[in-house]
């Protein structure tokens, strides 16, 4: 990006300018968003619920060694230390009651609180029956921060402005979020090329987001590769959540980004299933920063990635959610876990079980799928469902080779099948709409998919949601990063309810007993300075159960 997007005359007057005018990128450190709470030493904070368990990520302004202790209701639970230095840690606490506010303390191991108490709610239990639920959803939340003013160069929104993003969505009160895919922008080849250019040797000097360097033939803790770990997530993942979602639960999926990949493939380098190292990166970015996805008896035991440890269990990239009978949801990473040959597919065969199953059982009022690849558009990328090539021009990031008859390098047959599988399970439930609220496209859209290949679609057709993005700047998007505009594939029939639109937003879904209101807000075009943003209502659909 700093190659093809900015200029060293443009890098020079743009620092030049942060100095003299203060800094583009807001805080450095995390706030409480501006409601008073006390902090503390704490950096950020992000929880996970289900309806019996607690699951919380924090760090540190500082390391300790001794572990912080972590109060609910009467019961004490000691801090898992999951860095070399202690200013990581990790909490989970089981055996807690349903549909109950939960007040949590944080001490030191003497009994003095580190930070004000709070309150966090666990889910209803399944059999409870809520009368409605709203739902948070945003996806590409991360982005390198820099000292140089968006005017000049624009790859992602500075953190003080996701974060103001996240207050205004916060202020509507959902009952959790979820962040799909992409919390951090950081793919090692490019990274690297960046680092080697002339004019981005003297970025990398001049500040530290993009000076962290990372050797795979290292070990991952206790060195550089550990350091530069943490310089990343603190600048792309603890620099916006703070501590403005300790009483919401967080939900994150996990997309190739988060991998430090682009998901490429050319005759020269394919980048997925991720490579060793990748992968182990991935893990240990989930490790500090945010809470895995709590599996409390709601997910089959042969997934992927599925941890039992005393009274609580967790999955590392797959996860069910239910909020009593109103609603179950899957989240699923289609990156990490895809397959390339004759039996290719996004996501293993156990999960593609799970979610064919879940889908059959109709025990909730509402279901719906937040996969990290989107249903109902193509943005010309290698590691989509669909087979569309689209045509790249003047590409920054985008590697996608042609194959000899003229299509996708590398594409597999099967993750087409797969999603045929999948949409057809959805879109057969006779009580209750098909839904799918994806990450990865760097925008908004809602589409009514009443086709997809041979299936028709009309009876209860899959409405496809692009949750929008609080991170991408004007160069970050696809038009401009992949150098196409996504589309709808030509294998599918839709009504667009929303037509793609390269604004920054968020999407909230509002469930009833009967009905679930899909609204998306967006932005206002190009930049506006954190302290003035707002967001407007870009459209607004309901759906209703069949029957």
């Amino acid at each position: 990006m700093v190659e093809r997007g900015i200029t060293r005359r443009a890098l020079l007057s743009g620092l030049a300018a942060s100095a003299a005018g203060g800094s583009w990128l807001g805080c450095s450190r995390p706030g409480p968003g501006g409601d008073g709470w006390n902090r503390g030493p704490l950096r950020h904070l992000v929880p996970a619920v289900s309806d019996r368990a607690i699951h919380l990520k924090l760090s540190l302004e500082t390391p300790r060694d001794d572990a912080p202790v972590l109060r609910v209701g009467d019961r004490d639970v000691p801090g898992e230390r999951t860095d070399s230095a202690g200013r990581f840690w990790a909490f989970r606490v089981g055996g807690l009651a349903p549909g109950a506010e939960h007040r949590l303390e944080l001490r030191d191991p003497r009994g003095e609180p580190l930070c004000d108490a709070w309150p966090l709610r666990t889910f209803p239990a399944p059999d409870a029956s809520p009368d409605r639920l709203r739902v948070l959803s945003f996806t590409c939340a991360g982005g390198i921060s820099t000292p140089i003013p968006p005017a000049l160069f624009d790859p992602f929104r500075p953190p003080a402005y996701r974060a103001r993003l996240f207050d205004l969505a916060l202020a509507a009160e959902p009952d959790f979020a979820i962040a799909n895919g992409d919390h951090v922008y950081y793919d090692l080849p490019q990274m690297q090329r960046i680092q080697e250019h002339p004019v981005g040797a003297l970025v990398a000097g001049m500040f530290d987001s993009i000076s962290h360097r990372f050797d795979a033939d290292a070990p991952l803790w206790g060195g550089e590769n550990e350091a530069s770990l943490i310089g990343v997530g603190d600048d792309q993942i603890a620099s916006i959540y703070g501590v403005r979602f300790r009483s919401t639960p967080v939900f994150f999926i996990t997309d190739d980004h988060d991998y430090f990949e682009n998901d490429d493939a050319t005759p020269e380098r394919t980048t997925f299933p991720p490579a060793r190292f990748q992968r182990a990166l991935r893990d240990a970015l989930q490790r500090l920063y945010f809470p895995e996805l709590p599996a409390d008896s709601t997910l089959p035991a042969d997934i992927p990635g599925l941890v039992t440890d005393g009274a609580t269990s967790r999955s590392l990239a797959f996860g069910a959610i239910r909020y009593g009978d109103l609603l179950s949801g899957a989240l699923y990473d289609c990156g990490g876990h895809l397959s390339l040959g004759e039996d290719a597919g996004l996501v293993p065969p156990a999960v593609e079980r799970w979610l064919l199953d879940a889908a059959a059982r109709e025990d909730t009022r509402h279901h719906a799928h937040f996969p990290s690849h989107p249903m109902g558009w193509t943005a010309g990328k290698w590691r989509e469902w669909v087979p569309d090539y689209l045509e790249h021009e003047d590409a920054i990031v985008a590697s996608v080779g042609r194959d000899a008859d003229g299509g996708k390098f590398g594409w597999q047959r099967g993750w087409w099948e797969q999603h045929q599988r999948i949409v057809r399970a959805l879109c057969a439930q006779k009580s209750r709409a098909a839904l799918s609220v994806s990450g990865d496209l760097h925008a908004l859209g809602t589409l009514r998919i009443e086709r997809s290949g041979d299936l028709d679609l009309a009876a209860n057709p899959l409405v496809a949601v692009l949750s929008g993005t609080p991170g991408t700047g004007s160069v970050g998007w696809p038009s401009r990063a992949r150098g196409v505009a996504p589309r709808v594939p030509d294998a599918l029939e839709a009504e667009p309810v929303l037509a793609y639109e390269e604004r920054n937003g968020f999407t909230r879904l509002d469930f009833d007993r009967d009905t679930c209101r899909i609204e998306t807000r967006r932005c206002p075009e190009g930049y506006v300075a954190p302290e003035a943003l707002a967001t407007e209502v870009a459209s607004e659909r309901v759906i209703r159960r069949p029957g």
